[in-house]
């Protein structure tokens, strides 16, 4: 892998048929970080969950607004940031969804999911957009590749 970042983005209408895209996008940079089935799992659940709250919630699948998607690789870990145009909101306002009152609920567990899959999670303003998460996760180690992972030494 270069030294240097690589970056791919993508800005994409705020409609839940671009999820599937999303998915394919980051599946494709993160198995060329030599991220084997697990890792590809554990980002693949975050970026999915990131990109349903993006529209769902935070543009309240508004076609007029658009999600952004950005996968930055550096020399150490994996970058992935979400952004929506909706209203600021606080990760520590959602409900737990592992509260008693909450464990029967249907939906809720998004951002649980995110925290638990990636190695790092912020949420923040993005300048021109609304909401930006930010999730991150150590690239596999070149000696030791996950398993079903392409290793990273042999790009």
């Amino acid at each position: 892998m270069a030294k240097e970042t690589i970056r791919v983005e993508i800005t994409l209408e705020s409609n839940l048929k671009h999820v599937e895209l999303i998915e394919v996008i980051a599946q494709t940079v993160a198995k060329q970080c030599g991220f084997g089935e697990d890792g590809l799992h554990e980002i693949l659940m975050a970026v999915h969950e990131c990109a349903i709250n993006a529209i769902c919630h935070g543009n309240k699948e508004d076609l007029q607004k658009q999600v952004g998607l950005s996968l930055s690789v550096h020399p150490d870990r994996l970058e992935i940031r979400v952004r929506d145009q909706g209203k600021s909101f606080n990760p520590n306002d959602v409900p737990d969804p592992l509260d008693k009152e909450n464990l029967m609920k249907p939906a809720g567990r998004g951002i649980l999911l995110i925290q638990a899959f990636m190695d790092e999670f912020r949420v923040g303003r993005c300048e021109n957009w609304g909401n930006e998460v930010i999730m991150t996760k150590r690239l596999p180690s070149p000696s030791q590749p996950e398993k079903g992972g392409v290793g990273r030494e042999h790009q």
